[in-house]
């Protein structure tokens, strides 16, 4: 199982030929690919010349490229082009989940993609904030930690999958990749790119339960032998299952472009928009007293609810082969997102004395939740390749450039109540009046959805963020020996940081500047052809106040300590060892993984008072630490079967804290153990049948990167989010070589679960329902 290295390969071929063979994974039919192979004698040298990558990684989905009867869920190669080695030769656990695979299994938001996956489990933001999608990859945040093509994506956003190709997931900390943050791991997603290989159109076109309508288009267009366009279009509508009201709205395009000028000159270019709205919803809320979230509750969503994201981006990279060995490459993006919501939540209380209706009852109020965040950005990224032999040793190696500058404006909603007031609760604050969607009997109220009255104007921002960051890094990949590599590499960041934050009418600037250095070194070792062992050390880096949507709430990611303490605060550390064996079995179609981990997170940032910062001189006051193993396989395990698989079992403990209650305690939002397998058999040329499986066992609530919530008089913890099993299934049918139909059938066995909660339990995200959804795909 000699490492093959991308950087070879692709300097063995123009870089014409390298776009064109790129194709052959984001375009086309494998008809249409293995006629134009058999007559490449009689077509241009960049058409020939991809004959030749066909047998690397870049090939890897030709067998099915848009409606071939064969599915891969096997993909060997990172879409990051840093990563030089396959996946199977590199020394840390990569989930890849193809095109194929997302289709299949019927998701189309990466959030419902992720959250699927075995080690990733969702979490909610403070006050119920509602931005985007946050993931949390084992144990730690990753919220900010989302690439597109090898390329940060700032903010937080709503994230669809009309326009992937591929989504890869690095697990472990990875900084000298990915920059700040990446504590747990990484996403990067991989977009479909126009080529010159193909000439082709494919419509899908779904209906379904729950007003279900959905339309995609993906059409590439050779303009000539070196230039080429391609489009993707999406439309879709539809319900959440069994919550009538709640809903979801997508309406997208990108365009993408290839220009080859020189065999050694390649231009990409693509322009992505995406416009979402939705009706909200927070699911349920946590019965203290029953210990378990309410079920069956009913959709309260207000007339006035909404959930937004307008994202625009512009993405350029060229590369040019100097020689053989020497390969430059630049991708710079320039993005606008602007994101904003209002929500409404339920939760638990009792009428007090005061109330006129039915002092004492217990009732379900209902709270509003809200605010917006406007990002705009640039970021650009240099890589040098050079292939050569120092010391008559073969070393691949990388030297790369980064600059991005981040501009954040968080704000809030002037919101009006125009309907009165319906009950009087108790609380914290004493009797207050408010809202409750039950009457004094206990009844459900008519007409939910108007009981607050709703109106609103965009108010002032509370908190404008800038991070401006210059990096620079080095990757090696080292041939010792014919069955020994050695994996290395260093990386700085230098940031500007600066935050000007409004809490009760006063502004505070928090502003300073750092370095920051990152590692990690590797060793593989192949003990036969198809057999491997590999030990990795790797570091991550998170600075003060790096989670863009929170202003100065340390809990949950944001500024720690006040405008004098930040600047003297220490960046959280984060190291990581890990040891495990890959294996390339049935004829080199299928992988199998297996690792053991251990990440330890030192100089955790705690809210520790301007008290005890007096005493102690530092916000760095935490430690926590995750050990677990993982097992993975992927791939076909007859010519009928394909397989994806993972499971994870893991173990968190809070190690060192402000708070000596928190010392032993498990990380908050934290599954110790999850599966998730999905299959698909074909059973003759026209049917195919398959599905997927995810378990997830409990986890706690509570804020991130700390212990989760506990309750030391009962000697418990205090929210559960219960542990959960879904089944979704489908079917395809092929009618004919351009018609295929598929059924998708979402929750089968209609299990209610919960994917997160927020720390009080106030709310926690209920999982969809069960649904039906017909697509038709037709290809020209």
């Amino acid at each position: 199982m000699n490492s093959q290295i991308k950087p070879h390969q692709k300097n063995k071929m123009t870089l014409g030929a390298q776009a064109v063979a790129a194709a052959l994974v984001f375009s086309g039919t494998s008809a249409y690919a293995e006629n134009n192979l058999e007559n490449c004698e009689k077509d241009s040298a960049v058409i020939c010349e991809s004959k030749e990558i066909n047998k690397s990684e870049e090939a890897i989905e030709l067998i099915k490229v848009h409606g071939s009867k064969t599915s891969v869920y096997l993909h060997d190669a990172s879409g990051d082009i840093r990563r030089v080695a396959e996946l199977v030769d590199t020394p840390q656990m990569i989930t890849v989940l193809t095109q194929d695979q997302i289709i299949e299994a019927g998701k189309t938001d990466l959030k419902d993609i992720l959250s699927a996956q075995a080690g990733i489990t969702l979490g909610t933001g403070e006050n119920g904030n509602a931005f985007g999608d946050r993931y949390i990859i084992r144990g730690h945040e990753a919220r900010s930690d989302v690439f597109v093509d090898g390329l940060r994506d700032p903010g937080m956003s709503t994230r669809e999958s009309f326009a992937t190709e591929r989504v890869e997931i690095t697990k472990g900390p990875s900084s000298t990749f990915a920059g700040r943050g990446s504590s747990g791991g990484a996403v990067n997603s991989i977009t479909k790119k126009a080529s010159v290989n193909y000439n082709f159109g494919r419509v899908d076109a779904g209906l379904g339960s729950d007003e279900y309508k959905r339309v995609t288009l993906d059409y590439n267009l050779p303009l000539s032998e070196n230039t080429a366009v391609r489009l993707n279009a999406l439309i879709s509508d539809e319900d959440k299952p069994d919550r009538e009201g709640v809903s979801n709205e997508r309406n997208g395009v990108q365009l993408s472009g290839v220009y080859l000028p020189t065999q050694a000159l390649s231009i990409t270019a693509d322009a992505y928009y995406l416009d979402a709205e939705d009706v909200p919803d927070l699911g349920s809320y946590f019965d203290k007293d029953e210990r378990t979230p309410v079920k069956d509750i009913p959709v309260y969503s207000q007339a006035s609810d909404f959930l937004k994201s307008e994202v625009k981006t512009f993405t350029l990279r060229t590369e040019y082969e100097v020689n053989d060995n020497i390969t430059l490459y630049n991708a710079t993006r320039f993005g606008d997102t602007k994101n904003g919501y209002i929500t409404t939540g339920a939760k638990g209380t009792v009428r007090a004395d005061s109330d006129p209706d039915a002092p004492g009852a217990k009732t379900i109020g209902l709270s509003t939740h809200q605010g917006y965040q406007d990002v705009s950005y640039v970021s650009t990224q240099f890589n040098l390749f050079w292939n050569t032999s120092v010391f008559d040793v073969e070393n691949n190696f990388v030297f790369g450039f980064e600059y991005s500058d981040e501009s954040v404006n968080n704000g809030v909603y002037d919101i009006e109540y125009n309907n009165p007031t319906n009950c009087i609760t108790s609380g914290r604050r004493g009797d207050s009046a408010g809202y409750c969607i039950l009457d004094g009997a206990g009844e459900q109220l008519d007409n939910l959805d108007q009981l607050m009255g709703r109106t609103y104007s965009r108010g002032d921002n509370d908190a404008v963020l800038d991070i401006e960051t210059v990096s620079v890094y080095m990757l090696d990949t080292v041939h010792v020996t014919d069955q020994l590599d050695v994996f290395y590499g260093a990386r700085l960041d230098n940031f500007d940081y600066s935050n000007e934050a409004t809490s009760g009418g006063t502004s505070a600037l928090y502003a300073y500047s750092d370095t920051m250095y990152n590692g990690n070194f590797g060793v593989i070792y192949d003990f036969s052809e198809d057999v491997n062992v590999y030990a990795n050390y790797s570091t991550a880096t998170n600075i003060n106040g790096g989670e863009t949507d929170l202003g100065a709430n340390c809990g949950y990611g944001g500024v720690c300590g006040n405008a004098t303490q930040v600047p003297d605060s220490d960046p959280e550390r984060v190291e990581n060892i890990e040891l495990g064996t890959k294996l390339m079995l049935l004829d080199d179609n299928f992988m199998l993984s297996a690792s053991i981990f251990q990440i330890t997170k030192n100089d955790v940032m705690e809210s520790v008072g301007d008290d005890d910062y007096a005493t102690l001189g530092t916000l760095n006051t935490g430690e926590n630490r995750v050990r677990g193993i993982e097992i993975g396989f992927v791939g076909n395990i007859t010519e009928n079967l394909s397989v994806q698989f993972s499971a994870t079992s893991m173990d968190s403990e809070v190690l060192d804290s402000i708070n000596d209650e928190s010392i032993g305690l498990a990380l908050s939002n934290f599954a110790e153990k999850s599966v998730y397998l999905q299959l698909r058999y074909e059973l003759n040329e026209s049917f195919v049948v398959g599905g997927d499986y995810a378990y997830q066992s409990e986890m706690y609530a509570g804020q991130p990167d700390s212990a989760a919530g506990y309750d030391s008089v009962n000697n418990r913890y205090s929210i559960v989010v219960p542990s959960y099993q879904v089944v979704n299934l489908f079917a395809n049918y092929y009618a004919t070589d351009d018609l295929t139909f598929r059924l998708n059938i979402g929750n089968a066995f209609n299990e209610e679960y919960f994917t997160a909660a927020y720390r009080s339990g106030a709310f926690m995200y209920l999982g969809s329902a069960t649904s039906t959804k017909l697509t038709a795909t037709y290809e020209f």
